[in-house]
């Protein structure tokens, strides 16, 4: 008789907003809920697909959360779970150790009978099983605090003979970009630990490290902003009598975030830019399975439009939101103008061009300049909250970027203006 089970993390129930461009309150709202439904999405994979159990590898929460709302929600969508006798079993990652809500629970609410919660030191749970089935070890460990810098594999228990041994743990591996490094550990370092598949969580996106073992991290189920985009999904398991493993990627996001360029080359009517952005979101929203559609459009390319793109960002925000309802379910999260004068730039004849070619050319480049741009930039770093800051760069050379990037869109927005005004 197979085992088949569900295998998510990072779900960071009610998440707080971190993009600053989610400026529609209708779809900050749409965003604000999304994480509640993708884990509805979830139970209702395990409830359709008569799974056995669902493993989830850390992160329920988000941080320093204390509403029992938050809780009694959880609380509720594993009961439903446990009335159709599917087991749920849990380790806390990082974000789960550093909220308040775990131990309000523990205080306040009495999880169903079928959820384990791992501790903080090594636990197996054999999951009874018909007369004649393959025996089943579910192994996991917790964070116990915030902050875990070495590897929680040598506390887990060795496997259990003659069982297929599952093990939950919440690891940034040898690290990932954007992810802060937790509980670090070497793939070779799981494959002789002697389970059968590893349930890996805290990398936002998913991949499969090894195979025979099976060793998965299954990516977050609901994306929260532009820097988290792409489907998202959890992953069905398949274990065979003869221990055979197939794994399937179901996908369970209600809003997917997408990056879009549309290339203007050549466009000399408003009518034009229009045109080619709704083509554009209309073939990317048939391709795409969540029921919303959340976009950052970059609009490229030389074109006689640039000087007025520039001027009135507010016109093409508005046409470009109006193309993307017509899209169906599809957002404008924002617009980014990256588009040029026609042909090359620096070759305008006159004083513009010649100011122009100096803007472009060793003005921007020089250390004066973009010392003063740093310290702009810090200023603005020191303004956010905290949460928002990684918005700037999760790294210094993400910082850098996103500096280049705004002293490039600065000063063509300034060009574009004095041409204009011209």
């Amino acid at each position: 008789m197979p085992f088949r089970f569900v295998h998510t993390a990072d779900i960071h129930l009610d998440s707080p907003l971190r993009s600053l461009a989610l400026r529609d309150r209708e779809l900050a709202g749409l965003i604000g809920g999304a994480t509640r439904r993708a884990f509805e999405n979830i139970v209702e994979l395990c409830l359709e697909e008569q799974v056995d159990a669902l493993m989830i590898a850390g992160d329920l929460y988000d941080g320093g959360q204390t509403s029992m709302k938050t809780a009694l929600f959880l609380a509720a969508q594993l009961k439903r779970l446990d009335d159709a006798g599917v087991r749920t079993f849990i380790v806390r990652g990082n974000h789960d150790a550093e909220s308040r809500i775990k131990s309000r629970i523990k205080l306040e609410l009495v999880l169903p009978e079928r959820a384990k919660v791992f501790r903080g030191r090594g636990e197996a749970v054999e999951i009874e099983r018909p007369d004649g089935a393959l025996p089943v070890a579910v192994h996991g460990v917790s964070f116990a605090k915030q902050h875990a810098p070495d590897s929680l594999v040598p506390k887990f228990k060795p496997p259990v003979a003659g069982a297929f041994n599952i093990g939950l743990l919440h690891t940034s591996l040898r690290g990932a970009p954007g992810h802060d490094n937790y509980a670090p550990c070497r793939v070779e370092e799981l494959v002789a630990q002697g389970f059968d598949y590893w349930c890996l969580g805290h990398v936002h996106k998913r991949a499969v490290h090894h195979e025979n073992p099976h060793i998965v991290m299954p990516g977050m189920p609901q994306g929260r902003d532009i820097g988290e985009a792409g489907p998202k999904s959890a992953t069905l398991v398949h274990v065979g009598d003869d221990r055979s493993v197939a794994c399937a990627e179901r996908p369970v996001n209600v809003a997917q975030f997408e990056r879009v360029k549309v290339n203007l080359a050549g466009a000399e009517e408003p009518r034009e830019m229009a045109r080619r952005i709704g083509e554009r979101l209309d073939k990317l929203r048939a391709g795409v399975e969540a029921e919303h559609l959340v976009v950052r459009l970059e609009l490229t390319g030389g074109t006689p439009l640039n000087w007025q793109l520039r001027r009135e960002p507010e016109w093409v925000e508005t046409e470009a939101r109006h193309r993307a309802g017509m899209a169906g379910n599809a957002w404008i999260e924002k617009v980014e103008i990256a588009t040029e004068e026609p042909g090359k730039a620096d070759s305008n004849p006159g004083a513009f061009g010649e100011l122009a070619k100096a803007m472009r050319g060793s003005a921007a480049r020089s250390e004066e300049f973009r010392a003063e741009a740093d310290r702009a930039m810090e200023e603005i770093e020191r303004a956010l909250p905290p949460e928002a800051r990684r918005a700037l760069g999760a790294s210094p050379e993400d910082r850098e970027a996103t500096l280049a990037g705004l002293i490039d869109e600065g000063r063509e927005a300034v060009l574009a203006r004095l041409r204009g005004g011209a």
